[in-house]
């Protein structure tokens, strides 16, 4: 019985050792870093239509036609030693 569930055992490791070999590997290829081409942005074009939208929709690049008050804070960092 104990002979049994080692050759079990065995046959597992040695059958899961040759489907590691065998298995293809993937090609690792380089990520290219997205560009702004990439991703759709809300625009602020003159003359685009503004869609008039009943519920829930998904808007792909939708035209911004007020987007708030918007200003830049620079960011105040300490550095050196104490």
């Amino acid at each position: 019985m104990v002979w049994n569930f080692i050759a079990q055992l065995v046959l597992g490791l040695v059958l899961s050792a040759i489907s590691y070999a065998l298995s293809p590997r993937p090609k690792v290829e380089k990520p290219l870093a997205a560009g702004l081409d990439d991703f759709s942005l809300p625009t602020a074009e003159e003359g685009r239509p503004i869609p008039v939208i009943f519920g829930t929709v998904l808007i792909t690049g939708p035209n911004v036609v007020w987007a708030g008050d918007l200003k830049v804070d620079p960011i105040k960092k300490k550095g050196g030693k104490k």
